[in-house]
């Protein structure tokens, strides 16, 4: 294969709006801050260091202790932790659900950008330091978006009842939705590790934010991640004031309004409700509504008057959920974030955010569209080769593929260009006839030559079509190989399940994918394992 990597921009999974930030098109520029290159971050920290107040390292510091006091983490992990409480500390964030065990495949890739990033800044910028932070997103409340994975082309479901942030959700029953996968596993080393790791984390723990920090500890401890649960009173405190001016001037939702007014050809990834807060309780998360001067929490009897939702906000912040407009904002005040790294969607709804930090006088962060990967084997490579296949036809739409490859395949030209050239010339000479008689002749012409044009268009597809069929055995080959790297004609690493390769690579897999991601480079990465 020629290339290990193709952009993003021509790999035909990004949209309009993603490809357009990446090209740096002067009309997006008002939508973010600095592009990430590794020479802008100066100017990031700079803006940072100015705008951050310190005083929120105290109870991030506190609250990450806090949080890791019943689990065993690495040394690197733990100094870390302590460096957030310094000035010319800054993070790195990504953030992710808490898909049932890590969910797809790209929840590997966000986290090891944002650690290969660290380690960039580091060496580019060694008088300050650099986390790396999983914002585990713990108040989310749509568990049917995260309750299963896919393994080896299987979907494992976990049937639950769930109400309220699925950080909160125990983790009981899971047993028995291990017994199931822990068969299809096998029984190698491998797969024994993946039990043992499957069982520690969610068989142990008594919550689903527990055990996904457990899990994400247990793959990237070594690499310094700190992880954090931002559900939580002590780190809330900071954002009151801004839980205040949101109740009582929606300034979120004008800001953004403003912005997606803008968007013309753009498409637009979440438009902002009026109040863009939830309010929040063990099995509750629902949206706060302001209707006939008082406050509704949205399918309950709870309401609130002005005073009394302002009070609770300063005695209880956390009671309130920010939703995805502000929870951008949450982060952003309570870390000392330099850059946020996500998918090709979140990067889009971040781009909408700009106008709505401005004016409530936080900096906006570097956006950085996550690494990429399409994990392949040896034999599969080898497929590809004796199929003459690039990657970048294997990237291609399967109907527009198979269109190609016959072509290419072909032991003559399928398209009848050459003949259609002959008949434009031979209609060309009656057309000159016409002219020379009666106008209902031209007609005539006219209506012939569509007719023949049109027959001609109809054997070119017929002659596809037989060719097709001749070179079937081909063509299911590259089908077949395409269907294995693109499972259900997606990404591989928006289906797959990272056990899938940890089966066969163990704990090699990790450490291949530390070193082969380069977080800045903007390119879709094609693996061989």
């Amino acid at each position: 294969m020629p290339t290990d990597c193709i952009s993003y921009q021509t790999s035909g999974y990004f949209s309009k709006l993603i490809q357009d930030y990446l090209d740096q098109k002067p009309e997006l520029k008002p939508l973010y801050n600095h592009f990430p290159t590794s020479e802008n971050f100066e100017k990031q920290i700079t803006e940072k260091q100015a705008n951050f107040d310190n005083a929120n390292r105290i109870p991030l510091v506190e609250t990450l202790k806090k949080q890791y006091q019943n689990i065993e983490i690495s040394d690197s992990t733990k100094q870390n932790i302590e460096l957030l409480a310094l000035p010319n500390t800054f993070t790195i964030t990504t953030g992710h659900q808490l898909n049932l065990f890590s969910g797809p495949l790209y929840f590997l890739y966000k986290i090891i950008s944002t650690i290969n990033l660290t380690k960039e800044l580091k060496l580019k910028y060694p008088t300050n330091n650099f986390v790396p932070i999983y914002w585990m997103a713990t108040e989310d409340h749509d568990f049917e978006e995260i309750n299963y994975f896919n393994f080896k082309g299987k979907k494992f479901r976990w049937n639950k009842e769930s109400s309220g942030p699925v950080g909160r959700l125990s983790t009981e029953g899971l047993e028995e939705f291990f017994e199931i996968y822990s068969k299809d596993l096998g029984s190698s080393t491998n797969a024994n590790a993946l039990k043992k790791m499957f069982e520690e984390a969610y068989l142990k723990y008594e919550n689903l934010a527990d055990a996904t920090r457990f899990l994400a500890n247990n793959l990237f401890a070594n690499y310094g991640l700190v992880i954090l649960d931002a559900d939580d009173a002590n780190l809330k405190r900071a954002f009151i004031p801004y839980i205040k001016e949101e109740l009582e001037e929606q300034t979120s939702f004008k800001a953004v309004q403003e912005t997606i007014a803008n968007f013309k050809d753009y498409t637009v990834q979440v438009n902002p409700r009026e109040i863009n807060l939830f309010y929040i309780e063990d099995y509750l998360r629902e949206r706060i509504i302001f209707e006939k001067d008082k406050y509704f929490v949205n399918n309950t009897k709870i309401s609130f008057s002005k005073e009394e939702i302002l009070k609770l906000s300063g005695t209880n912040p956390e009671k309130f959920s920010p939703n995805v407009i502000m929870r951008p904002l949450y982060q952003e005040i309570i870390l000392p974030n330099l850059c946020y790294i996500g998918g090709g969607g979140e990067i889009a709804y971040w781009l909408e955010l700009k106008s709505f930090f401005d004016a409530v006088k936080i900096t906006f962060p570097i956006l950085l569209v996550r690494n990429s990967v399409l994990l392949n084997t040896e034999k599969q490579a080898q497929k590809a080769d004796k199929l003459g296949l690039s990657w970048a036809d294997l990237f291609t739409k399967p109907a527009d593929l198979i269109n190609a490859i016959t072509h290419k395949l072909s032991a003559f030209p399928i398209n009848l260009t050459p003949q259609k050239e002959t008949l434009e010339k031979q209609f060309e000479y009656l057309y000159e006839l016409a002219q020379q008689t009666d106008k209902s002749f031209t007609g005539a012409v006219k209506a012939q030559e569509v007719k023949q044009k049109k027959g001609l268009e109809n054997l070119e597809k017929r002659l596809l079509k037989a060719q097709k069929r001749k070179l079937d055995n081909e063509l299911q080959r590259v089908v077949d190989l395409q269907c294995e790297l693109f499972p259900n004609q997606s990404l591989q690493e928006r289906q797959a399940n990272f056990s899938e390769f940890y089966l066969e690579k163990g704990e090699q897999l990790i450490p291949l994918l530390i070193q082969k991601l380069k977080p800045l480079e903007n390119n879709f990465n094609i693996i061989t394992i």
